[in-house]
């Protein structure tokens, strides 16, 4: 079956934490109130504090709605509200959520900076959700300016406090991500204050990631091996590191390899062999014409990060700049 256009809905793609995830993208694009360093879709360009509903709940809905029914009931293991924003910076997130469960069994989480949950609002919004995966990349005030960089920082303490407030009423999965860069969150030091930090939180798992895809800055380079192990020793038993899955996105479905590349590279970052891999039912001329018509066009443009080559949305800013002394 073809599936209707849905500019909210991407995927499915691959996860080793949630098998064929459907990314459903409420906010618009890099729309954040931090500006992490390790970002894999840029810079933010739109800094928001306040929650508003940018994109109407009900437009949301009807994409996952249709999308849903277009790939059947056993294609996907798990919805997924993520993106190219900051999730909960949607007002009517809960709501999203908690009509979700009206029409299908399937499942949702919430991937979130965990920055708002010292509202209350926001924490009652996430109490619908089967899993939250929260980012908690430093375990000092010093060093969460510095990876996270909050443009109108909400202070480290009432960041620690919301993630807090929220694991002691949730009853989900609630899994908090640690992104680990190599020279600023992975030394002893670091570790040990992050790891008394994840004690007061008390989440269910802690899991250890790697900025793989094309970061923000130049200079982010992921942990190596000793970092790693380092890692997960001192962050206790619930840690463990989080590979990237290999599996292929599934970019079927649509009428146009153009359309289909790019409601995921918005979100989603790929190399060319990736999107050769999602799109393998797709005559390979096709690919090279869809590409070269999308960076024509300038609504695709080419990163160089880590020796690859990623291919991303055009609004993305990049920046190849020397690493400065604090951030």
């Amino acid at each position: 079956m073809t599936r209707p256009p849905a500019k909210t809905v991407f995927g499915p793609i691959p996860s080793r934490r949630l098998g064929r995830s459907l990314g459903v993208d409420p906010i618009p694009h890099k729309t954040c109130n931090w500006n992490c360093v390790y970002c894999q879709l840029g810079r933010t360009t739109n800094v928001a504090t306040e929650r508003s509903e940018f994109i109407p709940a009900e437009t949301i809905l009807d994409d996952l709605r249709t999308t849903l029914e277009a790939l059947g009931p056993e294609a996907i293991d798990w919805i997924s509200f993520v993106g190219s924003g900051e999730p909960t910076l949607h007002s009517r997130l809960g709501y999203m959520i908690r009509q979700a469960a009206t029409f299908t069994t399937t499942p949702v989480a919430v991937i979130t900076n965990g920055s708002l949950l010292h509202l209350p609002e926001v924490r009652d919004d996430l109490m619908s959700a089967d899993a939250v995966l929260p980012s908690l990349d430093a375990g000092s005030d010093a060093l969460y300016r510095t990876i996270n960089r909050a443009p109108h920082g909400v202070p480290f303490e009432r960041i620690v406090d919301g993630l807090r407030a929220f694991a002691a009423g949730y009853k989900g999965r609630l899994w908090v991500e640690v992104m680990l860069v190599a020279g600023m969150n992975d030394t002893e030091d670091a570790l040990n204050d992050l790891a008394t930090v994840l004690r007061y939180i008390g989440p269910d798992e802690v899991h250890v990631t790697l900025p793989t895809r094309p970061p923000a800055e130049e200079w982010v380079t992921p942990s190596e091996q000793e970092g790693l192990m380092r890692a997960t020793a001192i962050l206790g038993e619930s840690a463990r590191l989080v590979h990237p899955s290999e599996g292929s996105m599934d970019l079927g479905g649509y009428d146009d390899a153009a359309e289909a590349v790019l409601g995921v590279i918005a979100r989603h970052p790929m190399r060319q062999e990736e999107l050769a891999r999602a799109l393998e039912g797709w005559d390979r001329q096709d690919l090279a014409d869809a590409l070269e018509a999308l960076a024509s066009s300038g609504r695709a443009a080419v990163v160089n990060r880590h020796g690859h080559q990623f291919w991303t949305a055009s609004e993305s800013r990049y920046m190849d700049t020397p690493r400065r002394k604090g951030g």
